[in-house]
């Protein structure tokens, strides 16, 4: 009970099962049954999100869908304080919560919005850090893409390897996917990847 007040961990467990079943429903058809197919998206889910690496199925040949959840999975990442990789729930829920108070703030210019994070006000120092934590996580995947793209892999493949790389996550999509590794990548690219896998590690 103490731990389901942490409002980062129902978030957290609430990412985690609308993924699951988003998943189940989408590759329903590739395993015939619903066991199969729940055990296979668990798993990817449960791996993927905690920045694990382990792979139990090629989802590659999943449907694109699929493959677009696990990689904003691989965006969330753990939870604060752990030792996962991704930009972190807490920094999420924050970031979702200042979307909204701006939004409100847009519609109702004299209202007086405060950011809370477990009933509790969030201050303007934290806020301008989770701020500037995601400019420049922003920054980094952007132009990591860019030196990537110099190898002339296809785009999924590209921003995958640096997205995989920036959340400590092991594999990404296409050439570096379930089935795949970083061996094809020019020397340019593997330097690049290395210092974004070691930013995102250090948390930028």
């Amino acid at each position: 009970k103490q731990a389901l007040k942490s409002e980062e961990l129902r978030w957290y467990l609430g990412i985690i099962v609308a993924a699951v079943a988003a998943i189940t429903i989408n590759i329903l058809g590739l395993y015939g049954n619903v066991v199969s197919a729940l055990r296979y998206s668990s798993f990817q889910v449960g791996s993927i999100i905690t920045t694990t690496g382990f792979i139990t199925a090629d989802y590659g040949q999943w449907p694109m869908f699929s493959q677009a959840v696990l990689c904003l999975l691989m965006v969330c990442g753990a939870c604060a304080g752990s030792t996962g990789g991704g930009i972190k729930t807490a920094r999420l829920v924050i970031l979702a919560k200042s979307m909204g108070r701006e939004i409100k703030q847009l519609v109702h210019p004299r209202s007086v919005g405060v950011v809370t994070l477990d009933g509790k006000p969030v201050d303007g120092d934290t806020l301008r850090g989770v701020n500037t934590f995601f400019a420049t996580y922003i920054a980094i995947l952007c132009l990591g893409t860019l030196v990537v793209s110099l190898d002339g892999l296809p785009f999924g493949d590209t921003f995958s390897s640096v997205l995989t790389c920036i959340n400590n996550v092991g594999p990404g999509l296409g050439v570096v996917g379930a089935v795949g590794n970083f061996s094809t990548l020019s020397y340019l690219s593997k330097g690049v990847l290395s210092f974004v896998m070691l930013a995102g590690r250090l948390e930028i």
